[in-house]
């Protein structure tokens, strides 16, 4: 057979009526793209004995088409982008909840502020022990007295509540 721009070239045609008859209008480059790697894999099935290259070419074409179009589309309807809009109207996760640090605050009268500075920023920040210490330029160590400190005054509160 002849090399492959050549048949790239004399197929052409062929190609894009396929790309139409499928209607295909977005991504046409990646689409044309597919098609010639159809051609390619069917010039190399291809078997004489079968019948006719081009009636060969032409459905393999558009089966490899076809199968990259389910391939695109179920993609895109697992993978929705929405519009800047959305994106706009979502509450930041990050902003200060003021309720949820007074409900905090209503149970730390006891404790020492660095205790207080444990509990909001284990709780309301989820950060770690190691992650507090370097926020507020301490040792691990430190935080962790911090932490026991204020455990064990939140639970003597929880034992004389119950």
């Amino acid at each position: 057979m002849e090399s492959f721009e050549q048949l790239a070239n004399q197929y052409q045609p062929m190609i894009h009526k396929i790309i139409h008859s499928l209607h295909i209008y977005k991504n046409q480059e990646e689409f044309y793209q597919t098609a010639l790697i159809g051609l390619w894999e069917a010039k190399e099935r291809f078997n004489p004995e079968k019948g006719t290259f081009t009636n060969y070419a032409y459905t393999y074409i558009k089966g490899k088409l076809q199968t990259e179009m389910k391939r695109t589309n179920t993609w895109d309807l697992r993978n929705v982008y929405p519009k800047e809009e959305y994106w706009e109207a979502i509450e930041d996760q990050d902003s200060s909840q003021p309720l949820e640090v007074e409900l905090l605050l209503s149970y730390c009268h006891d404790l020492k502020e660095k205790e207080k500075k444990w509990v909001l920023d284990a709780c309301l920040g989820f950060l770690s022990v190691r992650e507090i210490a370097e926020k507020e330029n301490v040792s691990v160590s430190a935080v962790k007295l911090w932490r026991s400190g204020a455990l064990k005054k939140l639970r003597g509160q929880l034992e004389i509540h119950e």
